[in-house]
């Protein structure tokens, strides 16, 4: 299932996930007009490698990509599922709980597997904590959702249900990953993703949002 919009209305202009678009995008056109060896020595300098533990590469890594299917997927996430929650907290704070739910995705990545030497790079699981905030704070929404049967077509599923199934998928892929020894050392970081999710849906409990969005909640009710 891939979300392509949400009935969530946004009441400002998402500037700080636009910045944070538009930064990913200009770091990977440059990753991809280097040399493959350029390009593998840079992911080595500022990806986040377990087995060289660094708290800068925590977050270089989380806007570097692997490839096109990679950025593109993950933008698509954040334009869907970010702007509600930069609304609700405002930029600053977006930007602060964003890079917070990336480290501690790659936190939990690193517990899990502490001795990796393979680096870690993608949005993934800042994008993962977005997708927990929203699944708390806008459960009821409505997500238009790309799926594949034997055709391609559109269906709109309530929030909860897209971001609950994307978790699970998540969660077993972790398991399954521990229990492979050949997935837990390469391949997607799915225990990054779930530590993401988790982190997003604590932290928009703790972080104080914006007094009109609360406004706007309680009148929901």
């Amino acid at each position: 299932m891939i979300p392509i919009r949400d009935s969530q209305p946004s009441y400002s202009k998402p500037v700080a996930v636009l910045t944070i678009i538009i930064v990913n995008t200009l770091v990977f056109l440059y990753q991809i007009s280097l040399s493959r060896y350029e390009s593998n020595f840079l992911v080595g300098q500022f990806g986040f490698v377990p087995d060289h533990f660094s708290a800068v590469s925590l977050i270089t890594s989380m806007f570097m990509h692997g490839g096109w299917m990679h950025i593109i997927g993950n933008m698509l996430f954040l334009w869907v599922f970010g702007d509600n929650i930069e609304d609700i907290l405002g930029k600053p704070l977006f930007v602060v709980f964003y890079l917070a739910c990336g480290i501690i995705a790659a936190l939990t990545q690193y517990a899990i597997d502490p001795d990796s030497t393979i680096p870690m790079i993608g949005a993934s699981g800042a994008i993962a904590g977005v997708m927990g905030a929203y699944m708390v704070k806008f459960p009821h929404a409505r997500v238009v959702t790309l799926v594949f049967f034997f055709f391609i077509t559109t269906i709109e599923l309530p929030a909860v249900f897209v971001l609950a199934m994307w978790f699970v998928l998540q969660f077993f892929s972790g398991v399954g990953s521990v229990v492979s020894y050949q997935a837990s050392r390469g391949g997607t970081a799915f225990f990054a993703h779930i530590g993401g999710f988790v982190a997003g849906m604590v932290l928009i409990k703790l972080l104080k949002t914006r007094p009109r969005y609360q406004r706007r909640a309680d009148l929901s009710w």
